[in-house]
């Protein structure tokens, strides 16, 4: 990780969990992070508790439905630090919206997150590489195991759906970097149950969501992040390409 000190990273949801972590992370490593979410002022807090740490965390208010404000925050990035190295699509969500019941704006807003956000962050942040002459950036893009197999499990189909999406885009990000003669690589991950929000959020239930993580020991986001640092950490020859985890006692 000596490679990327001083070096700019962006982390889409900042704000909670996993993209919380690894912001602390980063910054420990001596990287300058910019982190967007809605909820700024949770990136502040943190920013504010590592102001200490070799690196800086810094906090963009960004809503990932609004390609507006997704390429302001780029043109932000551009203008403070010239540009970014690596980008990890963080951000993701779900609803209780299964395919033959749910409401067509909750579909909506996970494409538009999931999707089309992670595809409009991804295509700006090559842009800036290529602008600055960035030949060894990272895409980073947080998939599931839900990208990879679907289970018996309605409310969580369509969201199962759009991870579809990211592991399709994993490799189309690849291949279309392989094309242009990049040596920027791309990584997808893919956890399974983690002990996050996120559960909660989905189903508007924090209790419920704490109960379906602790009916068994999950993953924490730090374990999450500690892949994100190994495929950064790898040797630029090396394209880790995807990486599936699960809790060992999770059943499917």
């Amino acid at each position: 990780m000596e490679r990327w000190t001083g070096r700019v990273a962006l982390i889409t949801g900042a704000s909670v969990g996993i993209g919380a972590a690894l912001a602390r992370r980063l910054v420990k490593h001596g990287m300058k992070v910019v982190g967007c979410a809605r909820n700024v002022q949770q990136i502040q807090d943190l920013a504010n508790e590592l102001k200490n740490e070799k690196g800086s965390l810094t906090a963009i208010k960004c809503d990932l439905t609004k390609e507006e404000e997704i390429l302001d925050m780029f043109a932000k990035v551009k203008a403070e630090f010239g540009g970014v190295d690596v980008c990890v699509n963080n951000a993701g969500l779900a609803h209780n919206a299964p395919i033959l019941s749910g409401e067509t704006q909750q579909w909506r807003e996970m494409l538009d997150v999931n999707v089309l956000g992670l595809s409009i962050c991804s295509r700006e942040a090559v842009k800036l590489m290529r602008e600055k002459g960035i030949d060894d950036g990272h895409l980073i893009l947080l998939n599931s195991m839900s990208g990879h197999r679907i289970i018996n499990s309605s409310p969580g189909h369509f969201y199962s759906a759009t991870k579809y999406m990211v592991t399709a885009l994993t490799e189309c990000l690849r291949q279309e970097l392989n094309e242009i003669e990049s040596h920027i690589r791309v990584t997808g991950i893919s956890p399974g149950m983690v002990y996050t929000e996120f559960q909660g959020r989905m189903f508007k239930d924090m209790s419920k969501g704490d109960a379906i993580c602790t009916a068994y020991k999950t993953l924490e986001a730090d374990d999450i992040v500690d892949s994100i640092v190994y495929a950064l950490g790898a040797p630029g020859h090396v394209q880790v390409h995807d990486i599936l985890l699960r809790p060992t006692e999770q059943s499917t």
